[in-house]
């Protein structure tokens, strides 16, 4: 299992986030021989054996890149709900 870090700097170069199972951590992508211009699925399957989960717990994480080299794995978020319309209480939802 990984190493739970309290700070995202490491000073070890770039870094994947990910919160998995209530946990946050973040891991030197060079850890995981890796780098910023990984594949999004290399990145997905590398955390998975850093974790030491099956790979099939972070298919559906997005990676996020950021311009400073790290990434972020975090679940996809699901946008474009039409919980407005089907709501019997459409204004008071709409203003939320």
């Amino acid at each position: 299992m990984a190493t739970q870090l309290n700070g995202r700097n490491t000073g070890t170069g770039p870094v994947a986030h990910v919160r998995f199972a209530g946990r946050s951590f973040d891991i030197p992508l060079a850890s995981m021989g890796l780098g910023a211009m990984s594949a999004d699925g290399e990145i997905r399957r590398a955390m998975a054996r850093y974790l030491d989960v099956p790979n099939h717990k972070l298919d559906p994480y997005v990676v996020d890149r950021h311009a400073n080299g790290n990434v972020t794995l975090r679940p996809e978020a699901v946008f474009g709900c039409d919980l407005v319309s089907k709501s019997p209480n459409r204004q008071s939802l709409a203003a939320w």
